[in-house]
């Protein structure tokens, strides 16, 4: 798997612009985690911190799960890795844990968020509501959002690669 990381156009519309960014983001995720192995992929690499590649996937799959289908679509969607007893469970790999499973999962995620989306005007506020605050947040603000998360996550996958085998890059 060769990840192709490609920016918006430089003239793109305000949704293209936007969505780009975005998929530019998911692709430097997938990026980060090119040609490592599993156990790799499970190492959390910076004491004392439990994150991990791996970990860092499946968050992004609760992110995308919890913005697009529960918030943007009012969607009923139980969480993938976390639960009540384990808020964090996303992050708390075991041996069993696959990239394959990760990543398809991620994928899923990635696709129903890109569908639910398609529906939706950018201005358009969503028919759900978020579980803590319980506003709802036009489509402009959510994609934004999940730039900025991946933004902060590429930053911690930059540090967690290098931990792990030296390798580095924007």
């Amino acid at each position: 798997m060769s990840t192709d990381r490609r920016e918006p156009a430089t003239d793109a519309d305000e949704r293209a612009m936007v969505e780009g960014w975005l998929d530019y983001h998911r692709q430097t995720l997938a990026w980060k985690c090119e040609g490592l192995t599993d156990a790799q992929l499970r190492t959390a690499a910076v004491a004392p911190s439990s994150l991990s590649l791996m970990g860092l996937v499946r968050h992004m799959a609760e992110v995308e799960r919890s913005w697009y289908r529960r918030v943007l679509a009012a969607e009923e969607a139980e969480p993938i890795y976390y639960s009540d007893e384990d808020p964090d469970g996303e992050f708390h790999l075991t041996e069993a844990d696959t990239w394959q499973e990760a990543y398809a999962t991620w994928q899923a995620e990635i696709e129903a968020a890109r569908r639910h989306a398609a529906a939706f005007r950018l201005d358009e506020m969503s028919r759900g509501k978020h579980r803590r605050t319980g506003e709802r947040y036009n489509l402009r603000w959510i994609h934004t959002h999940l730039i900025e998360e991946y933004a902060r996550h590429n930053g911690h996958a930059d540090l967690i690669r290098e931990c792990l085998d030296g390798a580095t890059g924007d």
